[in-house]
């Protein structure tokens, strides 16, 4: 694969330095076109609906306070950023974490309100593309990393730490990687930024940082 050039020379380098801030996957307001960003609603707000039924059907009061203190978890751990090369940083996302603690109904919700807040009250990310922001960083891992944690454990070990230890890392790793390739689509798809430019500044960096996600995601497990 042909390396990309961000000296300036290529036509398309200086669009790698414009997404550089956002690496963290925090689509701003601007980023998406309209398309993108109803098919992302229209998503996110299809499996939390499913989400909030199945958790009132499976879940009692008492997982209340364990949802808040995963969601406090997340939303701190989020604020540690991981320094990349280039000035730039990535951070946890927590999503296969929550779904492994909480199972993917409850564990989404809880990825959920973590979003909102850092949407409305810190201005991270855009409003306008919440949905994209939320399917992206929470339900990919929530939902995908919970059953890719459980086929593998299952693979290598169900009741062995060996299996958690294999089925937690793959999870947390893939999940990251995952999200950051479906991040840098929508962006290509919205025309914002072409998809061989997206794809090196999100998924080559989130392949090192899903390392940091599968560590985290061990030590909560």
């Amino acid at each position: 694969m042909d390396t990309i050039p961000f000296t300036g020379t290529s036509s398309f380098g200086w669009l790698y330095w414009v997404i550089q801030p956002h690496l963290a996957m925090h689509i701003p307001d601007g980023f998406l076109n309209l398309p993108v960003i109803l098919i992302t609603w229209i998503i996110a707000i299809g499996l939390i609906a499913v989400a909030i039924k199945q958790a009132q059907a499976e879940y009692q009061e008492r997982a209340v306070p364990l949802m808040g203190v995963c969601a406090a978890f997340i939303f701190a751990a989020q604020m540690i950023n991981f320094p990349i090369p280039g000035g730039t940083s990535g951070h946890l996302l927590g999503g296969t974490l929550a779904g492994a603690l909480l199972g993917p109904w409850a564990g989404s919700l809880v990825m959920v309100a973590v979003f909102i807040v850092q949407g409305v009250l810190f201005q991270d990310g855009g409003l306008t593309v919440l949905g994209a922001n939320i399917f992206n960083m929470g339900l990919i891992g929530t939902f995908g990393g919970y059953y890719l944690y459980r086929t593998v454990r299952f693979a290598t070990g169900r009741d062995t730490l060996r299996g958690v230890v294999i089925g937690a890392a793959i999870a947390a790793w893939t999940s990251v990687v995952v999200a950051s390739v479906v991040c840098a689509l929508e962006l290509a798809l919205s025309g914002t930024i072409p998809l061989a430019v997206a794809l090196t500044a999100m998924a080559s960096w989130h392949i090192l940082i899903g390392i940091g996600e599968a560590l985290i995601k061990l030590i909560g497990t």
